[in-house]
């Protein structure tokens, strides 16, 4: 119907409009600091966001990582779709695989429907995994096949699928198994 159509068009230029200011707030110039490795920092944001390249942040708890992950994913070409975060020192292992994965419904107790997972969901985006190293290892090394392959497998599935995302990792003190 017309309507539908007409709040189609308001929605999706309400979005690009929202996703401009955002990229404005999480630009890189409005980062505060002009220490010699700011500024080096600040400049290696400026070229890393419009590439597609998987991003390490490193750094002691309270540093900014964060911000800086929206700052890449902002001034990317990737601004327009989402930006998820997950912090996986907050969710158990096997939640975190659900979580980050999906699931079907049945996969285990409590699993009533099928449910995407965040890298689904961040499909054409940017996902922000925080505290990466707090990850238990076999669940980075179900993170290495999505870096590889590019593609997830929900749990209680044998369909992967496809998923176009750039990750960011953030650790404290780089440390990462």
């Amino acid at each position: 119907t017309v309507a539908r159509t007409i709040e189609s068009m308001y929605l999706k230029e309400h979005t690009r409009d929202l996703n401009e200011k955002l990229g404005r707030r999480f630009s890189p110039k409005n980062i505060v600091g002009n220490s010699p490795a700011m500024v080096r920092l600040l400049e290696t944001v400026e070229q890393a966001a419009p590439s597609d390249a998987n991003i390490l942040l490193a750094g002691e708890s309270g540093t900014g990582k964060e911000l800086i992950a929206g700052a890449i994913h902002y001034n990317s070409p990737r601004k327009d779709f989402p930006f998820v975060k997950i912090n996986c020192a907050a969710i158990t292992e096997t939640l975190l695989e659900s979580e980050l994965f999906g699931h079907e419904k049945g996969a285990f107790t409590g699993a009533d429907r099928k449910k995407k997972g965040q890298f689904v969901q961040a499909h054409n985006g940017s996902i922000l995994l925080d505290e990466i190293s707090e990850m238990p290892m076999t669940m980075q090394a179900k993170l290495l096949r999505v870096l590889q392959e590019r593609e997830v497998t929900p749990v209680g599935s044998e369909q992967t699928i496809a998923v176009d995302v750039r990750i960011e990792v953030a650790s404290e003190g780089g440390t990462v198994q």
